[in-house]
């Protein structure tokens, strides 16, 4: 592997722990703000006005980048019941199309995200905190395109490794 190669990979792990620190960020946050809100309530009789609406947003921002993380992982929701059905040397092809396919899908939610987030900053109000809407929802333009990318990146692997495949047969 050249210098450039070694820095990339550096640079995909560097994200990856990032990804998951603030992923444990998320949950941490999540369970000691959710705990001080039943000490308070069991000790006060009442707990932070905003503490609900926030873990909300914890909770959302977790679950998306938990779907970036899993898809990175290969671990995401997946119907394969036809993987089981095609003959063994259809699988990478199949694998491509789905890829491909779920690319193309969460490019068109990141759009969609991206459009919403637009109008939000430009329509809607503060929300939580006194920070605006718009900001909370970033999550959503953000975690897809992550998974966006992750997806034309198996895709790409899959032409590799069928493109490899083909050159390796003799003629």
């Amino acid at each position: 592997m050249n210098a450039f190669g070694k820095w990339l990979a550096g640079l995909r792990r560097f994200g990856q722990r990032l990804e998951e620190a603030f992923l444990c960020l998320l949950l941490v946050s999540m369970i000691l703000l959710a705990c001080l809100q039943i000490v308070l309530r069991g000790l006060f009789g009442g707990g932070l006005l905003w503490a609900e609406p926030l873990l909300r947003y914890l909770v959302l921002w977790s679950g998306m980048f938990g779907a970036a993380v899993a898809t990175r992982a290969g671990r995401h929701i997946a119907l394969d019941l036809v993987s089981y059905l095609v003959p063994a040397g259809m699988k990478s092809w199949l694998n491509l199309l789905i890829h491909l396919f779920s690319s193309l899908v969460l490019a068109a939610l990141t759009w969609a995200a991206v459009i919403f987030v637009r109008n939000e900053a430009e329509f809607g109000g503060t929300s939580l905190l006194s920070i605006p809407a718009w900001a909370w929802n970033l999550v959503f333009p953000l975690a897809f395109s992550l998974m966006t990318y992750r997806f034309l990146a198996a895709g790409v692997a899959d032409i590799l490794a069928i493109a490899g495949k083909s050159s390796a047969r003799p003629s």
